[in-house]
């Protein structure tokens, strides 16, 4: 029998209708549809972080399973091994004299025990490059440097080096041996300083002044000399900076060093030093904040070094600071040098920024510090003291007396409390290795949701999450091999790491 759709009356028209309306209404998709975003599954396969904001997740470790169903995720990060960008040299704290001083007036066992959990690659939060001052800094126990008396055969190492910063060293690196380490000068010699490098009069004194060109190469070899003292106690040196901050003349100890002056200085005496004497530590420009203190004959500093090729063979790159400006600068610089690295050196936190209060600063830091340098090229990132004490110190005069630690420790030296620095590290290093390669990214975004992923060297995966929002997020992951599903509560930071 045929069925003529002409001969149907209206009313049985209107019928079909209906349930055709019916049916679109209880099933309106057309054809395989995404599943809901699955729960997190607990397991064995991927390790995750969690350090939320008001510390109830503190670091928190929980494991979760690959799924082994389709990934149908309407949320899904996908990781682009094939995209690579930098290889990552490490996350980690300053060392200063400061840090070096709290850490030795604990007991043994407990400065062990928290050294381990901070820098230990396997079981810690493996914190793995790490800054230290040439002579002294604004953390330091007294202003000096290792040649006080003229001379540079009056080279020495002092009893802060000796007694204090050499002995943390040795014990960091027993945990991790791969530990990275930079150097930086707050200030050459007094006695290698002049007011200004035309008249060059004599200028006797930590704050400013400028090194005399005429000390290039007896600087020069104080580099070489410090680089060497370290070498002989096992204590290999992986970069340095010229001058810390060289367009800051105010610090408690301080040189000012333009960037001619710095060019011409390494050009001319600490390049051909470094090569003379087989040294293959790096050397970074700059070392100072984005917007060059807002000085225009010193804007995009590193690029005016890099402009002379006899310079720029000796600098591997540049160093920042963030205390100006902001960090879209270093995009700048990578668009313009993509051959030179990019480091970012020091920040800091303290009353000035709530640096205590993880609700302000967490978030804040991870997205700017750690996440948005990274980001933008930075193959590493290291920030300010490791440990002060509920004072703030030790401290100098004239220095910061108003900065916070990566950790504070109380009088009693046992009990500490963790800040904002010390959990972005943490995130970072516990699951980005030294010498992974941070990859690409495509898929799911969301308001803020900032975040970053790596392949380390042993090929396992890497993903570094800041929810700043008021929601938690409900992620698939998807490496092209595994998938899983993740929750990331709302104000947070996560780490996830898998083979």
């Amino acid at each position: 029998m045929k069925f003529n759709i002409l001969k149907l009356t209206p009313a049985v028209i209107a019928a079909l209708c209906m349930v055709t309306m019916c049916s679109c209404d209880n099933d309106d998709k057309i054809g395989p549809q995404p599943e809901p975003e699955p729960e997190a599954e607990q397991g064995t396969d991927v390790r995750m972080l969690t350090t939320n904001t008001t510390r109830s997740q503190d670091l928190t470790e929980t494991w979760l399973n690959f799924s082994d169903r389709d990934n149908m995720s309407p949320s899904c990060i996908y990781l682009m091994p094939t995209e690579q960008y930098q290889t990552m040299d490490g996350f980690g704290v300053a060392i200063t004299g400061a840090t070096c001083y709290n850490l030795l007036k604990m007991t043994p066992e407990l400065r062990t025990k928290f050294l381990k959990e901070t820098f230990d690659p396997t079981n810690g939060y493996g914190f793995s490059y790490c800054r230290i001052a040439i002579g002294c800094s604004d953390f330091s126990q007294s202003e000096y440097t290792c040649c006080d008396t003229q001379g540079i055969e009056n080279f020495a190492l002092t009893s802060e080096e000796n007694n204090y910063v050499i002995p943390i060293l040795k014990e960091i690196l027993a945990i991790n041996p791969s530990l990275r380490i930079m150097g930086t000068p707050w200030t050459p010699p007094r006695w290698m300083k002049v007011s200004d490098i035309t008249n060059k009069t004599a200028y006797n004194s930590w704050t400013g002044g400028h090194l005399n060109p005429d000390y290039y190469q007896d600087y020069a070899q104080y580099f070489v000399k410090w680089i060497k003292a370290f070498a002989t106690q096992g204590i290999n040196i992986y970069s340095i900076t010229p001058q810390n901050e060289p367009l800051n003349s105010g610090n408690s100890a301080s040189c000012l060093m333009y960037w001619d002056e710095e060019r011409d200085f390494v050009k001319t005496a600490l390049g051909p030093a470094f090569a003379a004497n087989g040294i293959t530590t790096k050397i970074y420009a700059f070392d100072h904040n984005y917007n060059y203190d807002n000085m225009a004959s010193q804007q995009q500093y590193p690029l005016n070094i890099y402009n002379d090729a006899d310079a720029a063979q000796y600098f591997a790159g540049a160093a920042y600071h963030d205390y100006g400006g902001t960090n879209d600068e270093l995009t700048v610089i990578h668009n313009a040098a993509p051959g030179k690295d990019l480091v970012f050196s020091e920040t800091s936190i303290g009353t000035w920024n709530d640096g205590q209060n993880l609700s302000t600063r967490l978030l804040a830091d991870m997205e700017n510090v750690a996440l948005g340098t990274v980001n933008q090229w930075c193959k590493g990132v290291i920030v300010w003291n490791l440990m002060l004490d509920e004072n703030r110190g030790p401290n100098r005069d004239g220095g910061c007396q108003t900065c916070y630690g990566a950790v504070d420790i109380n009088a009693d030296y046992t009990t500490m409390t963790r800040n904002s620095h010390y959990y972005i590290i943490a995130h970072m290093g516990a699951v980005v290795k030294q010498d992974a390669v941070r990859i690409g990214t495509k898929g799911y975004t969301a308001s803020g949701l900032t975040y970053s992923a790596f392949q380390n060297a042993d090929g396992s995966y890497a993903l570094v999450m800041a929810n700043n929002s008021s929601e938690e997020r409900t992620v698939t992951v998807d490496d092209g091999s595994h998938h899983f599903t993740a929750t990331i509560p709302a104000n947070s930071v996560v780490s996830l790491g898998w083979s």
